[in-house]
């Protein structure tokens, strides 16, 4: 009898556990069933918000569901990471961040330490990318060499516009500032788009920034181009040199990449991977990074973990050499 008995418990232990996993199993299987949430720290208009509604668009179709972009600027980034990463880990809500947003920004978080990699799963990264360093047309500056005159000849005069603290605009401009021993001022925005905005305004001088979403105001002579961050020249710059060709060693290239809550099901990951690779790799896609000097990168969901965990781990030993503080 007790046996008979051990037999049922054991029984209906496993049957038990049977029906906990299946919701988990068939939300995997059925994914997805509804509407899934783009998210991004950018601002309309600015260069994530230009990547996601790319990738929305390829994504809609390849899921059979609509693909919804929700801008959430603010904190550089760091309101979007968070509302991503407390969501319901079920493949609804993920997040396009560059990888300043995700690596950097929690680093100027003071009310707690954030780790990415404990909050967010990787899916995969999407691009590549340098900045491009603009001065308003009043900064005579022509070239990097004449702009770090410039600035050592007004020390605290210029001021470098970017979309926050802790973006790779502001950590790219201090890199700068540390290698070529010059002093201007940091003026942080609420996104690109305003710091754009006060650049062709005049009320700031100097911007290092995307080059999709700069290059229009270089074509119209609003801004000029004196120099890019990467290491090999732009594709749709040609003629601007890199800093590194006066500033040797210098060096600043950021990624983007698709992101999820910690716990999201494994499977839905793979098929997110997926999806967005095709999304990403399509012809239309690839010319459109290529029209926007932006690098087609994809990779695996772990690759993209791993790059998250040490990007966030090297950026936060840069910023303690560097000296920056959060603001």
């Amino acid at each position: 009898m007790n046996g008979h008995m051990a037999s049922i418990a054991c029984g209906l232990l496993i049957g038990a556990l049977f029906l906990a996993l299946c919701p988990v199993h068939a939300t995997a299987q059925g994914y997805p069933n509804k509407p899934v949430r783009l998210v991004t720290g950018s601002a309309p208009g600015g260069g994530g918000d230009l990547t996601a509604r790319a990738i929305a668009q390829k994504l809609s179709a390849l899921l059979g569901q609509q693909v919804i972009v929700d801008d959430r600027p603010g904190a550089t980034g760091m309101i979007a990471n968070k509302f991503v990463a407390s969501a319901p880990p079920d493949g609804y809500t993920l997040l396009l961040q560059p990888s300043s947003f995700i690596c950097i920004s929690p680093h100027f978080n003071a009310t707690e330490t954030w780790d990415p990699s404990k909050n967010l799963a990787g899916i995969i990264q999407v691009s590549a990318y340098g900045l491009i360093v603009v001065v308003h047309p009043s900064v005579p500056a022509k070239s990097i060499r004449e702009l770090i005159a410039i600035a050592k000849s007004k020390p605290g005069v210029l001021n470098y516009a970017s979309s926050g603290v802790g973006s790779n605009f502001h950590l790219g401009a201090e890199l700068f500032k540390l290698r070529a021993k010059v002093d201007m001022v940091h003026v942080p925005y609420r996104g690109s788009t305003a710091a754009v905005v006060d650049l062709i305004a005049g009320r700031a001088d100097v911007m290092f920034g995307l080059v999709p979403v700069l290059n229009p105001y270089i074509r119209e002579g609003k801004l000029r181009a004196i120099a890019f961050t990467g290491k090999q020249r732009n594709v749709l710059l040609p003629d601007v040199p890199t800093v590194g060709e006066t500033l040797p060693g210098y060096e600043v290239e950021s990624w983007e990449g698709v992101v999820a809550p910690v716990a999201t099901p494994r499977e839905i990951i793979v098929r997110l991977n997926k999806e967005i690779a095709a999304a990403v790799n399509s012809v239309e896609l690839r010319e459109l990074w290529s029209n926007r000097g932006v690098a087609t990168v994809t990779s695996t969901a772990d690759e993209v973990s791993v790059k998250v965990k040490q990007d966030y781990e090297r950026y936060g030993d840069l910023l303690k050499r560097l000296g920056v503080q959060g603001g």
